[in-house]
């Protein structure tokens, strides 16, 4: 395994190299960490994957009821219209929002792509009402928006 010895403002140059736009186009953008052997191997108790399937076709099945008689698909296909109506946060995840687009002088298009990503983790666990919570996660599968330096 190679460790990387680059410093925080050579990670920041080569992250500068991807324009914001295009970053802004990108729904979900999170770092991974190498795992280590242990966890690898480990037989703890986890979500198996056939359960995982199965939340995965019943959030499937709300976007599709949702989206009946459109041409949309997915929350990822959402117009600003159909945001504004299937992404109304509660109040605290409004306040979130609201203070972290402050101060990660997020763009519009970064805004609404977190509303989406929310809305499909809402829709995960069968929630209709986008609560603090799921804005927290899905601000949380937008590391590159975070200022650096």
């Amino acid at each position: 395994m190679h460790l990387c010895s680059c410093t925080p403002l050579m990670i920041q140059r080569y992250r500068s190299r991807i324009s914001g736009p295009l970053l802004d186009r990108i729904d979900i953008h999170i770092e991974v960490p190498a795992v280590k052997f242990r966890d690898l191997v480990d037989r703890g108790e986890g979500e198996n994957s056939g359960a995982i399937a199965a939340r995965v076709a019943r959030s499937r099945e709300v976007q599709k009821e949702r989206f009946r008689g459109t041409r949309v698909h997915c929350n990822a296909q959402m117009s600003a219209r159909m945001i504004r109506k299937f992404c109304e946060p509660d109040a605290a995840g409004n306040r979130m929002l609201e203070m972290v687009t402050d101060r990660l002088g997020l763009s519009a298009r970064s805004y609404t792509r977190i509303l989406k990503v929310a809305r499909t983790i809402a829709d995960l666990e069968l929630v209709e009402q986008i609560k603090e919570t799921h804005i927290s996660e899905a601000i949380q599968y937008r590391s590159l928006d975070r200022k650096t330096g």
